[in-house]
């Protein structure tokens, strides 16, 4: 029985949260220096949400550790495969030599085994897939404070997503200043904490 490869995910569809992005920001603490990135000045803001997450510092640190759990996996994958079909191989050889009921409790054995690591390794790849997740909804729910102040310098009561529009909208693109001031107040995010239970963002999972 043949284990089947990992599939490598692409990037999946980022949704903001209309309400999420109005809420307030914090403050800078005192004694530093706010982050200074010229906005536009407009009632509406649009975002392009694939780039926030593809060109950020900390998207880019979310995807090369998926990227990288992902290709340890399909090797641990190829690795059994090849394992399997050598002892697969080994059993129909000495088919022959043993009694039929040997060989066919030998078999069932194999069977079972066989399910018992596909099933192990679905279970793998479904932890890749949820700690990705987990990653995007901390980035997500660190960016919002960013994106409050980018609202409230630039006097905006939404921000749309440039990638939903339908009919135009006559606002202003921030997604080169939401990149840039996320990438200055976030980083990589190797500082940022998981976000709380209460999330208000959701990055829903892949069909």
């Amino acid at each position: 029985m043949r284990m089947r490869a990992v599939r490598r995910w692409g990037l999946a569809a980022l949704v903001l949260a209309g309400p999420a992005l109005a809420q307030e920001a914090e403050a800078p603490a005192a004694g530093e220096d706010p982050v200074v990135v010229e906005v536009p000045q407009s009632p509406i803001l649009m975002l392009d949400r694939n780039r926030l997450l593809s060109e950020t510092m900390f998207g880019k640190a979310v995807e090369r550790q998926f990227e990288a759990d992902s290709r340890a996996l399909i090797a641990e994958n190829l690795r059994l495969e090849q394992a399997l079909e050598a002892e697969e191989r080994d059993l129909t050889d000495r088919r022959a030599s043993l009694p039929a009921e040997e060989f066919q409790a030998l078999a069932a054995e194999f069977d079972r085994k066989t399910e018992a690591i596909r099933s192990a390794q679905d279970a793998k790849s479904r932890e890749i897939t949820a700690k990705r997740e987990a990653e995007r909804q901390k980035f997500l729910q660190a960016a919002v404070p960013v994106l409050g102040e980018l609202m409230r310098e630039s006097g905006a009561v939404a921000i749309f997503d440039s990638g939903l529009v339908i009919l135009s909208l006559r606002g202003a693109d921030i997604t080169d200043e939401a990149i840039q001031r996320i990438d200055e107040v976030l980083g990589d995010g190797s500082a940022v904490q998981a976000p709380p239970g209460e999330a208000t963002i959701e990055a829903p999972s892949e069909g």
